[in-house]
């Protein structure tokens, strides 16, 4: 195969593997509750500025400076704490529009991830400007013209388990059987002593830690962090999620594999191509919402009137 073939099919698996986990979050919360949450986005991007404060925490005051361990820690709180977070969340504000129409939900978490936004830039010391993000792991090498960096492998090695572990927990498991009763339906769900509420704080769990995974690949990936990029991941998660079909995982991976192959022909082929990267990938999500609005793997919904 062509080197340059190669490089940007190594590309595409990274970016896909990185917006997997981020629509993986919108199908499942979807798929659950019923309502779309657009904060997705910006609550998993908190992930990799509490990443970075507890990084130059530890490093300051309790391990070695260079110390790898540190990095580590800090991704694994980061991790913990955006998943308590969106339990918070759902507690505060999702929880209070279980019952109302779709409309308000949307409204609500739009501004929700206003408010996130404007936390981390006031809050976060100089958030208004980009942060240099490190690597997660180091190293590259060259095989056959083709550099493959420790990074890239690692994004892809974490992506592919943890979305089959989420899928695995959710056909195997007692508590995915739960998790999928609810999804069906709530109140037959409470007649098996299965409590709904508890069930979503779990489900938000699982997203917001699986999408924190995603934010600090993203982050990684592109060497810089801002306070504005969860608006451009949860987009771009978002759709993956709605042309694959919301409430679908392989769905959300094939409208991940969709936008990023999008991307990475457009970067790869026009001049310039990385600033119009995502026209071309937003032109697509509207094509296949147009002739298939419930997405490619999606079911269509009938509602009797």
């Amino acid at each position: 195969m062509d080197p340059f073939i190669a490089q940007q099919l190594l590309n595409w698996l990274v970016l896909s593997s990185i917006y997997a986990l981020i629509a993986l979050g919108f199908s499942l919360l979807f798929g659950v509750l019923d309502v779309i949450h657009f904060s997705h986005g910006d609550i998993s991007m908190v992930a990799s500025f509490v990443a970075l404060g507890s990084m130059q925490y530890l490093l300051a005051s309790v391990l070695p400076p260079g110390s790898g361990l540190a990095l580590l820690l800090a991704c694994l709180l980061a991790i913990v704490a955006t998943g308590l977070l969106g339990i918070v969340i759902d507690w505060l504000v999702i929880r209070r529009f279980r019952h109302a129409p779709a409309m308000m939900v949307l409204v609500a978490t739009v501004a929700l991830g206003a408010v996130v936004r404007e936390l981390i830039r006031t809050l976060y010391p100089q958030g208004s400007n980009p942060k240099p993000f490190p690597a997660l792991i180091e190293g590259s090498t060259w095989i056959g013209g083709v550099v493959v960096t420790s990074l890239g492998v690692f994004i892809i090695v974490t992506a592919i388990v943890l979305v089959s572990g989420v899928a695995l927990l959710l056909r195997y498991t007692m508590l995915g059987a739960r998790i999928r009763a609810v999804a069906e339906d709530r109140d037959v769900a409470r007649l098996m002593a299965i409590r709904p509420n508890r069930i979503f704080a779990i489900t938000f769990f699982i997203a917001s830690a699986v999408g924190a995974v995603g934010a600090m690949f993203y982050a990684s990936y592109a060497g810089v962090v801002r306070f504005d990029f969860g608006v451009q991941l949860g987009l771009i998660g978002f759709s993956a999620a709605a042309i694959g079909g919301l409430g679908s995982m392989p769905g959300a991976v094939l409208g991940s594999m969709l936008i990023a192959g999008i991307e990475t022909l457009v970067q790869a082929t026009l001049a310039d191509g990385a600033s119009y990267r995502l026209v071309f990938g937003f032109v697509a999500v509207i094509l296949v919402l147009v002739l298939r609005p419930s997405g490619i793997l999606g079911k269509p919904v009938f509602v009797k009137v």
